[in-house]
C-alpha cells in the first residue's frame, strides 16, 4: 500500500511539472517605446531600430573601461546566449549600448568582445557613434535607465539591468544582469516572444 501511495504521489508530481512547463505565461512588466536610433556596431555597420524590428532583443548598457559590473554583465549575457542556443531559440539579437562612446570606438568594442566566450557573435550588436549626452537621455527615455558620467573618474555610473525589447521595439521587461541572473526566465520569455 505504501508503494502504491508513493507511486501515486510521484505520478502527480511529475504530471504537475510537465503541465506547468507547457503553460508558461509571459507577463510584460514594462511598456516603454524605444526611441528611433541609427548607430554603428563593432563591425562598423549601421544598426537602426528599424533593422532590429521583427525580432525580440536583449539590451544592456556597458563600457569597455568599466571596472565593476560590466565584465560580469557581459559574461552573464554569454551564459544567457548559451541557454538560448540549448533551447533552440534562434530569432533574437543582443544589443549593448556603450555609455562611454568617446573611448569605445567600433574597433575597441570588437576587441572587447574577443575576451568573452561568445557562442554566436552574429547575434551581438555593440553600439557606439554618439555623444555622451545623447546616451544619457536615450537610456532614460527609452529604457527608464540611469546613465551618468562621473566627472571625478574615468567611470560611468549606470544600472546593471538587461532589458527585453519585443519585435515592435517596446521594452516589456527587465532583469538583473550582474548577479542572480534569471537565465531560465529570460529564455522562457524569449521563447514566447519569438513564436
Amino acid at each position: 500500500m505504501k508503494k502504491k501511495s508513493m507511486m501515486l504521489v510521484m505520478v502527480i508530481f511529475v504530471s504537475s511539472i510537465l503541465a506547468s512547463c507547457g503553460s508558461y505565461k509571459f507577463q510584460p512588466e514594462l511598456n516603454i517605446k524605444v526611441e528611433d536610433f541609427t548607430q554603428t556596431n563593432q563591425n562598423n555597420e549601421e544598426v537602426t531600430l528599424e533593422t532590429l524590428k521583427g525580432k525580440p532583443w536583449l539590451a544592456m548598457f556597458i563600457f569597455t573601461k568599466c571596472n565593476t559590473v560590466c565584465p560580469p554583465m557581459t559574461f552573464n549575457m554569454t551564459e544567457v546566449q548559451k541557454a538560448l542556443i540549448d533551447d533552440k531559440v534562434e530569432d533574437y539579437n543582443i544589443v549593448a549600448f556603450t555609455i562611454d562612446p568617446e573611448v569605445d570606438s567600433p574597433e575597441v568594442l570588437s576587441e572587447y568582445l574577443k575576451a568573452y566566450p561568445i557562442a554566436d557573435t552574429s547575434k551581438w550588436q555593440l553600439l557606439t557613434g554618439y555623444k555622451q549626452e545623447y546616451i544619457e537621455q536615450f537610456a532614460r527615455k527609452s529604457f527608464n535607465s540611469h546613465v551618468k558620467n562621473d566627472p571625478n573618474t574615468d567611470q560611468v555610473i549606470h544600472m546593471s539591468s538587461y532589458y527585453l525589447v519585443n519585435a515592435d521595439g517596446i521594452v516589456v521587461k527587465d532583469y538583473d544582469g550582474a548577479a542572480d541572473v534569471p537565465v531560465d526566465t529570460i529564455v522562457a520569455d524569449m521563447k514566447v516572444l519569438t513564436k
